[in-house]
């Protein structure tokens, strides 16, 4: 399928999506989600067990396209509350509840909504020369698209009140450093490292490796009896899967366990 706002890409069973706006540093719009969803849904459709998201050109995402650009977009409403509601904040929902891993390739700035998208994937693989930047102050609003949540929750308080307050660049090798970024590689290898994992993933025991982001993510905000509670029933699911029962096979036959993702 066509798409004027991304790419979607697919090489066994990896998708590799990518915002295709580089003359607007790829900053998000309706469309752009919009587009994502159609390619999300027909990957899955087509067997896609791993996402890599990324952006084209210097930059990942620059953020919410503040002006309108010509091709269908008019710019921000009036209430802001609206434009989340209806598009940012149902698509971040929808890329944390995948069944599927999310890698993102974070090949440049990632600025504002353009950060809580990078940070929003399982594995954040980031270029060298890119930088996280949480701009909203700079423009007397505040963080959205579930930035406060991400930083917070991976970098703790303390850091998460200096990026929103201060608004200042923080680099790749500093988010690693505290948590926000997974790997940090030289530019011209972020999206092959990226793609790799993701095929790595691809291969994996994919119901198990769907119910662990699911796991993961609902232990941020949960007690150890509920964390204990959902770690039961996964296992149970898990238990009784295709891929556990090869992966015990393998184990007895002494090879390495070929994964059906049932």
């Amino acid at each position: 399928m066509a798409y004027r706002f991304i790419t979607a890409d697919t090489v066994d069973a990896v998708t590799t999506l990518a915002i295709a706006r580089p003359d607007k540093l790829n900053a998000l719009t309706p469309n752009v989600f919009a587009e994502l969803n159609t390619a999300i849904d027909a990957s899955l459709d087509e067997g896609a067990r791993a996402i890599v998201l990324t952006g084209e050109g210097r930059a990942f995402s620059s953020g919410a396209d503040l002006m309108p650009d010509g091709a269908g977009y008019e710019g921000l409403p009036e209430d802001l509350g609206d434009i989340l509601e209806q598009h940012y904040n149902p698509f971040i929902l929808r890329l944390m509840a995948l069944p599927v891993p999310v890698i993102t390739a974070m090949n440049g700035p990632a600025v504002g909504a353009g950060l809580a998208l990078a940070l929003a994937g399982d594995v954040v693989v980031a270029a060298r020369s890119a930088y996280l930047l949480l701009a909203f102050v700079n423009i007397g609003l505040v963080p959205d698209a579930g930035a406060t949540w991400l930083v917070a929750r991976s970098a703790g308080r303390a850091r998460a009140m200096e990026m929103a307050l201060l608004g200042e660049k923080m680099t790749a090798a500093d988010a690693q450093t505290i948590g926000l970024v997974t790997r940090v590689v030289d530019d011209e290898t972020v999206l092959a490292e990226a793609q790799s994992i993701a095929a790595r993933l691809a291969k994996g025991a994919g119901k198990a490796i769907g119910m662990i982001r699911a796991q993961v993510n609902h232990a941020v905000d949960a007690s150890l009896v509920d964390v204990l509670t959902n770690e039961c029933v996964n296992q149970r699911k898990a238990g009784f899967t295709e891929d556990f029962r090869e992966a015990l096979a393998a184990f007895g036959e002494k090879r390495v366990p070929v994964f059906k993702g049932r």
